[in-house]
C-alpha cells in the first residue's frame, strides 16, 4: 500500500533526528507493506525540497501547495508553485485549505491564499495541468466547502486528507464529491465520531495516511515521529471498523490510491 499523505521534508526525518534519513524511513516503511509514499508540501520552498526527494526515490511522489497554517508565511512564490506542479513527479497540488482551530493565521489571511491558490489551480487546468487537490479542512467544513463549490473544480478530483470531523462533516464532504482520506486519528479510543465517520464512506472514497510525522495510530499513540509504516496499522484498523475483510479493503485503498493519484 501506499501512505498517501506524510511530510519527508519534515526535520523528524533528516539526519541527525533520524539515523539514515529519508531512505532508512522509506527501507522501514517497505518492510511493513508500505512501498510507496505522498510527501505533501506546505510552503512554495517545500514544494521545492518534495520535488527534490520524489526525484531522488522512485517510489516517492510530491506535492506542491501552501498549508493555512503557513498562509502568513507570504509573499507566497506562486511561480515556484507552478513549476514543482508541472514535473512529472508532482501528482497533485496541496496541502491547501483553512484551518479554524487555531486563532493564527487569521482567516482573512487563510481566505486570501485560499482563494489564490484555487484561482492557480483553475488556470493551470484550463492549460492542461490537472491534477488530484488534497484539502486541509480543521473545523471548518462549512467555510471551505462553500469555496470550492463556487471553483469550476470537479468535486471528485479533491480529498479531504486528515478526517477528524464528526459523521455530519463526513456527510456534507460526501455530499459534495470529494473523497476522505484518514490517520490514525481513527484508532483513537476517544475519537468514536471519526470512527463512526469512516463507516459511512463508500468504499471507492476511501483512502489511508499517516501524516506522519503527527499522529501515530494506537498502540503507538504519543510516539513522534509517526511514520509511513504505520499506514499499515490504521489500514488494518480502519478495516475492522467497516467490517470489511483485510484482503478486500487493502485492494480496495490501493485501486483508490492509483484512480485518484495515477500511483501504485
Amino acid at each position: 500500500m501506499i501512505d498517501t499523505h506524510c511530510h519527508l521534508t519534515f526535520p523528524d526525518f533528516q539526519e541527525p533526528a533520524y539515523t539514515g534519513g529519508t531512505a532508512a524511513v522509506l527501507r522501514k516503511a517497505a518492510e511493513s507493506g508500505v512501498t510507496g509514499c505522498i510527501t505533501v508540501s506546505t510552503t512554495p520552498p517545500d514544494a521545492a525540497e518534495a520535488l527534490s526527494v520524489a526525484v531522488r526515490f522512485p517510489n516517492v511522489w510530491c506535492s506542491a501547495g501552501v498549508h493555512p497554517l503557513y498562509s502568513d508565511e507570504g509573499p507566497h512564490d506562486w511561480g515556484l508553485l507552478r513549476r514543482v506542479a508541472a514535473h512529472e513527479r508532482c501528482i497533485a497540488w496541496g496541502e491547501l485549505g483553512l484551518d479554524n482551530h487555531y486563532k493564527e493565521p487569521a482567516r482573512a489571511t487563510q481566505d486570501a491564499v485560499l482563494e489564490h491558490h484555487l484561482a492557480l489551480i483553475e488556470s493551470c487546468r484550463r492549460e492542461g495541468l490537472d491534477k488530484p487537490i488534497i484539502i486541509h479542512c480543521r473545523e471548518a467544513f462549512d467555510d471551505v466547502l462553500p469555496v470550492l463549490r463556487r471553483s469550476t473544480l470537479d468535486p471528485a478530483r479533491f480529498v479531504f486528507h486528515c478526517f477528524t470531523g464528526t459523521p455530519d462533516d463526513a456527510r456534507k464532504v460526501l455530499d459534495f464529491g470529494a473523497c476522505v482520506s484518514f490517520t490514525g486519528v481513527v484508532t483513537y479510543k476517544n475519537a468514536s465520531g471519526v470512527a463512526e465517520a469512516a463507516r459511512l464512506v463508500p468504499a471507492d472514497r476511501i483512502m489511508v495516511e499517516t501524516d506522519a510525522p503527527y499522529l501515530s495510530p494506537d498502540p503507538h499513540r504519543g510516539v513522534r515521529p509517526c511514520e509511513p509504516w504505520m499506514a499499515s496499522v490504521t489500514a488494518l484498523r480502519l478495516a475492522q471498523i467497516r467490517g470489511v475483510a483485510w484482503d478486500e479493503f487493502h485492494a480496495q485503498i490501493n485501486a483508490n490510491a492509483a484512480r485518484f493519484f495515477g500511483v501504485s
